[in-house]
């Protein structure tokens, strides 16, 4: 099915698509009232940190785990680990007629944004990430943290081994805070659209940190969700291999749709430009509509290295 759009100004009409929009966004405003930015019931537990690679990761493969995890009674810390740098988000909203056709939130669909299209489209990461703060609320997560880290896994193979050892340094930080907390990652071993294809380059650089701090003792409790899983299989193949299929009872999956329509809600005065639907819309429309994530331990056979 289709994500559901959301465009701010009152629509025209009234669609399938627009009730559920109005009722994923009145979800995510009652958890707006909630423990956003507020000091957890729970204080004294320690954390489950959840680590994002991208502004979207998020909500399309980690949203149900997070309310999970609230749900019982854990404090929740949620990660952006990269800026987000996206050339090919710029592209797409700077020209009319949009890629996404009908689907695009635009109005009229049309877009010509005059982004900035070379490194570091700082346009892309400043929409993107208001999206990932607007998924994060709608979640009623207990702390947001910004890593900041330009996401460099895609250049050389030393930047791509420095920006691990980025990843690790901030993880080793956040672990020494907290040191009973859990760590979850995206499971980036596994992370591509074509399972025969090289995995996503940042995907695997988180799940590389987490190996090695695992690996040096300094991480013991630690879990990878599979993101790209909802592209890359069938619903009927989507839980293979997992060591734990979540399934997400329907009061969360609501507030993960809200989470969702963060990524496709066009409201410049918000600084939300649907970039995320115009990224990965294939990926933000299947979790939409499968109430289930997959849950992965470290496979005995883990490679690290960009590829692997």
């Amino acid at each position: 099915m289709t994500v559901p759009q959301h465009q701010g100004a009152t629509p025209t009409g009234i669609s399938r698509r627009s009730v559920l929009t109005a009722a994923g966004l009145t979800a995510a405003g009652t958890v707006l009232q909630g423990s956003w930015g507020a000091a957890s019931a729970t204080a004294a537990t320690a954390p489950a940190i959840f680590y994002s690679p991208h502004q979207d990761d998020e909500a399309i493969g980690m949203a149900g785990s997070i309310l999970e995890h609230r749900a019982a009674g854990r404090p929740v810390y949620l990660v952006l680990v990269s800026k987000g740098e996206n050339g090919g988000i710029a592209q797409y909203l700077n020209r009319t007629p949009c890629v996404l056709g009908d689907k695009c939130s635009a109005p009229g669909h049309y877009h010509e944004l005059g982004w900035q299209e070379s490194w570091p489209t700082p346009e892309v990461v400043s929409a993107r990430t208001s999206e990932f703060n607007q998924s994060a609320k709608a979640l009623g997560v207990d702390k947001v943290i910004n890593f900041k880290l330009s996401d460099t896994a895609y250049g050389t193979e030393s930047e791509y081994n420095a920006f691990v050892k980025q990843i690790m340094n901030k993880v080793r930080k956040l672990a020494e805070q907290y040191p009973k907390a859990s760590h979850k990652f995206a499971a980036g071993w596994l992370d591509t659209t074509d399972p025969t294809q090289p995995t996503n380059a940042t995907h695997k650089a988180c799940s590389d940190a987490a190996y090695w701090l695992h690996k040096n003792g300094e991480l013991t409790d630690i879990r990878f969700n599979h993101i790209y899983t909802y592209e890359a299989f069938s619903r009927s193949q989507r839980n293979r291999g997992a060591d734990y299929v979540l399934n997400i009872p329907s009061a969360h999956m609501a507030k993960k749709r809200a989470a969702i329509l963060a990524y496709n809600t066009w409201d410049p005065n918000r600084n939300l430009y649907t970039a995320g639907y115009h990224s990965v819309p294939t990926m933000l429309e299947e979790a939409y509509s499968d109430p289930r994530e997959f849950v992965f331990g470290l496979p005995s056979h883990y490679t690290p290295g960009r590829g692997k």
